[in-house]
């Protein structure tokens, strides 16, 4: 006769879990972070390709147009982790994450070679390392900084960076007014771009201008403050060696609009300093990022372009028709305009490469001599990454352009 024992039902020992537990969670672990990583890397690519698609359009563009290296390195992560997720088990989705994030760097790869291709036609040398660490301005110093004009009270500064040169020497130079829509940000935007040039023999100067705000339109003061920043960099030239004759002035975005309007005006005698003698019109102008008329910006309503310009010129173009015309560089071309190169990045929302193309073929024809490029994969800004290779090769143009005799 035999017995039979059964422990005690109440006894409290823990049930034992599965055999694998830990690795059947690891593996859920890897194959969500890869899923998480392939939806973002996807959605940056498609939306830099495809920048219609709501949203990823706008960040897409952003993302690889200024980092299509990182966002490569990205997806490959995504995909090496997709790769442990099926070797894990999850054969199907693991191969799916593979198919996806595999695509997507190499639709990021491919955006980094069309920037190549542009820069090897440009003649820049890029620096790796720079594309890969300076993703914004860099840390650089000003080698003097002064105040150009006070203008009702507020002092405006210049920031010279200025080329090392020997004695009897002189050097091109170039005014610079920074982007803000007229009613933000300030000179030490400029200050990457600035230094550059400086070491490569271009004297920059950064300015400040009055800038505007809902109650203080300033279409009126911020080109007379570029007068008086081109005369005092004119008062300056022989102290810092600058070859009066080869001084430009341009911009980014809204100081684009400044810098082209008050060059076009210098030459057609419209505008007058406040602040002593009237300089000579620039030898040359350049804008990035820019376009001619004021009112499209009205029109166009992106990224606060419609309250930049409401601010700047105090109301609509309905409301203030003559201030718009006065301020835009377009309602000023006429014969003896000086040479004006134009930079635009073909993913700009805000200055469309259509805008660029039509205001450059408008300075042609009123008998300017113009140079247009157009960036692959540019957005607007896209300076702001100071080591992409959209920046690395506008700096390279806007040199040649500015060293040409």
């Amino acid at each position: 006769m035999s017995t039979d024992v059964h422990a005690p039902s109440g006894s409290g020992s823990p049930p034992e879990r599965p055999a694998g537990w830990p690795r059947r969670i690891a593996r859920a672990a890897v194959a969500v972070v890869a899923s998480l990583v392939a939806v973002l890397a996807a959605a940056i690519v498609a939306g830099a390709w495809f920048p219609a698609i709501p949203k990823a359009g706008i960040a897409g563009p952003v993302l690889a147009g200024q980092w299509p290296f990182h966002v490569a390195l990205l997806a490959l992560t995504g995909t090496a982790l997709a790769v442990i997720a099926r070797q894990a088990g999850l054969l199907r989705w693991g191969r799916i994450l593979i198919v996806v994030t595999a695509v997507s760097a190499a639709a990021a790869l491919l955006i980094a070679g069309l920037q190549i291709r542009d820069a090897v036609r440009a003649g820049a040398e890029l620096s790796v390392a720079e594309i890969f660490t300076e993703l914004a301005y860099p840390g650089v110093t000003p080698d003097e900084s002064a105040v150009y004009a006070t203008p009702a009270g507020q002092p405006l500064l210049v920031d010279a960076y200025l080329p090392e040169v020997a004695p009897g020497v002189t050097t091109p130079a170039v005014v610079l007014a920074h982007a803000g829509g007229f009613r933000t940000f300030d000179r030490s935007d400029l200050r990457g771009t600035a230094r550059w040039l400086a070491d490569h023999g271009v004297a920059a100067y950064a300015v400040d201008y009055r800038l505007a705000t809902a109650t203080t339109p300033t279409w009126d003061k911020a080109p007379q403050d570029l007068v008086c920043a081109l005369a005092w960099v004119h008062a300056a030239a022989a102290r810092h060696h600058v070859d009066p004759s080869r001084v430009s002035l341009g911009g980014m975005s809204a100081g684009g609009i400044l810098a082209l309007n008050v060059a076009y005006r210098l030459a057609d005698r419209t505008i007058a300093s406040p602040c002593g003698p009237t300089p000579p019109a620039p030898a040359s102008t350049v804008g990035l990022y820019t376009g001619g008329d004021v009112s499209q910006m009205w029109h166009a309503d992106v990224d606060g372009s419609r309250e930049a310009a409401t601010w700047f010129t105090g109301g609509s173009p309905a409301d203030r028709p003559d201030r718009y015309r006065e301020v835009s560089p377009s309602a000023h071309i006429g014969p003896g305009l000086m040479p004006t190169m134009l930079l635009v990045g073909d993913r700009d929302r805000s200055v469309t490469t259509s805008t660029v193309n039509d205001f450059g073929a408008a300075l042609s024809r009123g008998g300017a001599e113009v140079e247009i490029h157009t960036l692959a994969f540019g957005v607007h800004a896209f300076d702001d990454a100071y080591g992409s290779v959209v920046a690395q090769t506008s700096r390279k143009l806007l040199l040649d352009f500015l060293t040409t005799p």
